[in-house]
């Protein structure tokens, strides 16, 4: 840091096992990667090239090697594998990621129905090539298809048993589905009853919005798992990681680190 403050919490350190952050690429350019990079390198630990968007941005493989320059693991979005499968491609997809070098995947199942049997088959054969994270939760708004929270934690015990190493707490990139209501706000219930079954840290809770992202620095402490993050609001969410923001002055200034 820039300067000593005290009452500051105590953030893991890169590379980092928690405390994540997980940053979303639309579609940074090659030079706008390397500038955000330039300031933010430090605070950010994945980058999720989103949804299919690796197969239509230009000079793909320089953008991998930028992030992968710094350490930071990059993956494609986990509707790229869906997109594969739906297509009996799953082979292809294997060639994809030995040719550009990524180690880490995301296994998701929000675009296209796969069986759980399967869905944690493909999990299993990625496992043994890198690092696996395997998205839960519905990302469809109808509420008969929004899923109860014993069946998340069902999946998500079926999914690390099968070898992902992250769960990722599905949210999409508005923040209005899965662990959120149509309004944004979290469902409460959900996440604590998920706490008392599934390790904090082994979930990634997507939280694309400001007041998404505090109630879980509020709820689980400064190295709360952050998914969907923003490339521009990286530095922003750091400086509220460890009290540094108006939201959330006021959260270790009585020594409590959590």
């Amino acid at each position: 840091m820039n300067f000593n403050l005290d009452k500051i919490p105590a953030r893991t350190q890169q590379p980092r096992t928690n405390g994540i952050t997980m940053v979303t690429d639309k579609g940074l350019s090659l030079q706008d990667a390397k500038d955000f990079l330039s300031v933010a390198a430090p605070h950010v630990d994945m980058v999720k090239l989103a949804f299919g968007t690796a197969y239509v941005t230009p000079n793909l493989d320089e953008k991998i090697k930028v992030y992968q320059s710094y350490n930071i693991p990059v993956y494609f979005g986990g509707l790229l594998f869906e997109a594969f499968v739906i297509r009996n491609q799953f082979d292809d997809y294997l060639d994809i990621l030995k040719k550009y070098n990524v180690n880490y995947v995301e296994v998701s199942d929000g675009s296209l129905s796969i069986p759980h049997a399967e869905k944690c088959g493909y999990i299993e054969k990625l496992a043994k090539l890198g690092t696996v994270l395997s998205e839960v939760g519905s990302k469809d708004k109808d509420r008969e298809h929004i899923t109860p929270p014993y069946r998340w934690i069902e999946l998500m015990n079926a999914e690390l048993s099968a070898g992902a190493q992250y769960i990722i707490a599905e949210a999409r990139e508005n923040g209005t589905v899965g662990l959120y209501r149509d309004s944004g706000e979290v469902r409460e219930g959900l996440v604590q009853e998920i706490l008392t079954k599934i390790p904090g840290e082994k979930i990634i809770w997507e939280a694309p919005r400001k007041d998404q992202q505090l109630y879980f620095l509020d709820l689980i402490g400064c190295n709360a798992n952050l998914g969907n993050i923003a490339s521009n609001e990286v530095i922003s969410l750091e400086a509220m990681r460890v009290g540094l923001r108006g939201d959330s002055f006021h959260f270790y200034l009585d020594g409590d680190s959590k």
